[in-house]
């Protein structure tokens, strides 16, 4: 045994001794670095055992990750990177990963066990069916339209249909809990199993909106894609892991305190219950988030590849500070007991970790959903209180040039979007016109129509494209 593999904690009770009571939709890495993580702290301390978790997972990519982990038993490798030092641990809290089915009926089945009292979902934060104008349900959707007769085949579908058996055999219904980076997460949830009921059966809808539980909560930690770096990091720990999981070791869960079917004892593990989950959301969608987003699209203009790197770039550290110090965190409201600059400049400290080699490019990823969620709300706010919008219309800037799709050097950009192509071609020519960026409804509403942001975000264009993104940079620093 070579001295990493020493270092590896396995899980330190009895895992023939645990029994399920959540479902998890999504075996990403983000879950299988946060909440199992919380759980399995848990059962180490010889509590909660019968909250065990069985995965799930709706897409036809979820049958790859259900074969790598029941072939490990369902055991995950956790790799924090601390720069102090590296520490590994095998995550033993999912007991089952039920098959990937094209009907879901594995997983509705598993729903319906009277046992099952929480059914938690990482679907992604563009997978709520959500209209990007409105922000509402979109009832339009292809696959919203092929699960209205009888929603069986989404998420939110098999949610349904499990609900539907287990009130018809007289089970309480289960807790739905979000675990997306989304505002109001549990709303959200709420309104797409709500929305996708009553298009075929609006009683079940109205018995769902009545009795089901659907909590906020705001989750955070930085979990880099899996790549050759990462499995060969599992290697040294002694793991051959095709699936092993790198976070920072920096974690926090705010959830409020709504499970009526029972819950496991999180605030024993550092989870925070509190009815005002919408203020510490706010405070990280958009400190950490829109801190995320000023620093990506510079650094894939500028080919930076790692997250640190940009960090360590004085240009992009600098547009970072200003805008967070000036335009962003004053439209925060406060949050109890949390020092706002004490937590940007804990934002600063996870962005700058070599360690974690988060990359530019998986920042950058999905603007058009996650511009309109981490920098449009601060935008409005920002113009609403009469202050200065220039950085946050610099970052919606640098955003239009990245996806016109080449870098100041004449680097071929990738695509990078669920709407690339859309995006690109729109974004080359706003080189020359901006307006037409801000046209996109869609993403900015009737903020085309601001004479205050469109003149900046114009400005901003013009200074990039004819000067480049560094000239950009220093001019807003000033």
């Amino acid at each position: 045994m070579n001295k990493a593999s020493q270092t590896m904690a396995l899980p330190r009770y009895d895992r023939s001794a645990l029994t399920a009571g959540i479902v998890h939709i999504g075996l990403g890495n983000f879950h299988r670095a946060h909440m199992a993580v919380y759980l399995d702290d848990l059962f180490a301390m010889g509590l909660a055992q019968d909250w065990a978790i069985i995965g799930a997972g709706v897409r036809a990519g979820d049958a790859a990750m259900r074969e790598a982990l029941i072939a490990q038993d369902c055991l995950s490798t956790v790799i924090e990177l601390d720069p102090a030092g590296k520490s590994a641990r095998r995550i033993g809290a999912m007991i089952d990963f039920v098959p990937v089915q094209d009907d879901n009926a594995a997983l509705i089945a598993a729903m319906a066990r009277p046992e099952i009292r929480i059914v938690s979902l990482t679907v992604t934060e563009g997978g709520y069916f959500i209209d990007p104008a409105t922000g509402a349900f979109d009832p339009t959707d292809p696959e919203i339209i092929a699960d209205a007769a009888n929603p069986h085949r989404t998420a939110f579908g098999a949610i349904i249909a499990a609900l539907k058996l287990r009130r018809a055999a007289g089970i309480q219904p289960f807790t739905v809990m979000s675990c997306d980076n989304l505002p109001g997460n549990g709303h959200v949830a709420q309104s797409a199993v709500v929305s996708l009921a009553r298009l075929s059966d609006p009683t079940l809808a109205d018995w769902i909106k009545a009795n089901v539980a659907f909590p906020n909560g705001m989750v955070d930690r930085i979990t880099p894609a899996t790549g050759p770096r990462e499995r060969a990091m599992a290697q040294a720990f002694g793991i051959s892991d095709p699936v092993p999981v790198t976070c920072e070791p920096f974690r926090q869960w705010v959830l409020e305190d709504s499970f009526p079917a029972g819950r496991p004892p999180l605030e024993q593990v550092g989870v925070t219950f509190t009815p005002h989950v919408h203020a510490y959301e706010a405070m990280k969608i958009r400190i950490l988030n829109g801190g995320h987003a000023t620093i990506a699209y510079p650094g894939g203009l500028l080919d930076i590849e790692y997250v640190h790197e940009a960090m360590a770039h004085p240009l992009i550290l600098g547009f970072l500070n200003k805008l967070e110090l000036t335009e962003i965190i004053p439209t925060v409201q406060p949050v109890p007991n949390t020092d706002l600059a004490a937590y940007y400049a804990k934002i600063v400290e996870r962005f700058s970790n070599p360690e974690v080699a988060d990359t530019e490019r998986r920042l950058c990823l999905d603007g058009s959903n996650r511009q309109p969620k981490f920098i449009v709300p601060a935008l409005r706010d920002a113009l609403a209180q009469g202050k200065s919008c220039d950085g946050l219309a610099l970052v919606s800037a640098l955003w239009c040039r990245y996806c016109a799709g080449v870098s100041d050097n004449g680097t071929v950009i990738a695509p990078n979007d669920p709407n690339w192509d859309a995006l690109q071609a729109i974004a080359k020519p706003a080189q020359t016109k901006p307006q037409l960026w801000l046209e996109q409804r869609a993403i900015y509403g009737d903020l085309a129509e601001n004479p205050i942001f469109a003149a900046s975000f114009a400005a901003q264009v013009a200074m990039i494209r004819d000067h480049g993104t560094e000239a950009a940079l220093r001019a807003y620093i000033g």
